[in-house]
């Protein structure tokens, strides 16, 4: 049965379209295998936070380009704003457990404000985490003591146990997809080549001048991955971000066109793709405390 886009806005309508309890209107610790319904094929627009352990494969879900083949022991997590088609086969009951919670419970809580430092949930579903089986009774035990506070009759301290709880579960995510990026370092120095003569081949064939300065997600689209996924391992694998990387690939060009040839600095600007010359020349002197024509003039004295 093929469905619309389904918006799951609460936490309730997430529990309503897999037949699920609400036991609190804004977070609910999810075990599928216990769903009484299940659509084979449906689309959803989450406006909710969403974490999941495969115990099973379960069916392909589709973010952005690829789809995912999930396996026994992934995570796959969705935020707020993020669209994902699911195909699951016929005759085939999903075994995952997770979490669902409404951005309104973090709200005024730590956990609200570091939110945004979970990158991972902007990852795209083949970046999807791959856990041991040590890490999996972490994430079980975690979800199991949310689910505990759940079932717990509601006191000033619930909300903030909750959260933190959650909080905990999303350290422990982060922590094991740092050990994921350590232990796929060949897999990872490929990406780094890769984009590196990528950003080469940006400057060198005139791209600038028709599509400006490249973005982030310009070379993790060119290597398949998301532009959070790239920018992680980037950081990960050099201390730099990709940022950092492309400014730094700027500066080194901009120094050798000033001091190698006779374009002025609005030409050379052009040539980088800084549609104003003023930007190049505020960006220039931030990373050599020289304007670009002090940096000229300083090379033949």
């Amino acid at each position: 049965m093929k469905e619309g886009i389904i918006k799951l806005n609460t936490v309730d309508d997430y529990n309503r379209l897999f037949g699920l309890e609400t036991l609190h209107p804004l977070v609910n610790v999810i075990d599928l295998s216990q769903a009484t319904s299940f659509p084979t094929h449906f689309t959803v627009n989450y406006g909710v936070y969403a974490l999941f352990l495969k115990e099973t494969k379960c069916g392909d879900i589709r973010y952005g380009r690829q789809p995912y083949d999930y396996q026994e022991g992934t995570i796959t997590s969705f935020a707020p704003g993020q669209v994902t088609e699911t195909d699951m086969p016929e005759g085939v009951k999903p075994k995952a457990k997770g979490i669902v919670f409404h951005p309104d419970l973090i709200k005024g809580t730590s956990l609200g404000q570091e939110i945004r430092s979970y990158s991972f949930f902007s990852y795209d579903s083949r970046e999807a985490l791959h856990l041991s089986d040590d890490e999996k009774t972490i994430i079980l035990d975690c979800l199991s003591k949310i689910r505990m506070e759940l079932t717990h009759p509601i006191d000033k301290l619930s909300r903030r146990l909750i959260s933190r709880n959650i909080q905990l579960l999303l350290d422990y995510c982060m922590r094991f997809y740092n050990r994921q990026f350590v232990t796929r370092t060949e897999a990872n120095k490929d990406v780094l080549t890769r984009f590196e003569h990528l950003l080469d081949d940006y400057f060198q064939s005139g791209k600038t001048q028709t599509a400006g300065i490249p973005t982030v997600r310009y070379f993790a689209e060119a290597v398949f991955l998301s532009p959070n996924y790239f920018g992680d391992l980037v950081k990960k694998e050099t201390g730099k971000s990709p940022q950092e990387y492309i400014q730094a690939k700027i500066m080194d060009l901009a120094k050798d066109m000033l001091l190698g040839s006779e374009k002025s600095v609005s030409q050379i600007a052009y040539d980088l793709g800084f549609q104003y010359s003023q930007h190049f020349n505020r960006v220039f002197k931030r990373n050599t405390g020289l304007s670009p024509n002090e940096y000229r003039k300083s090379a033949t004295l």
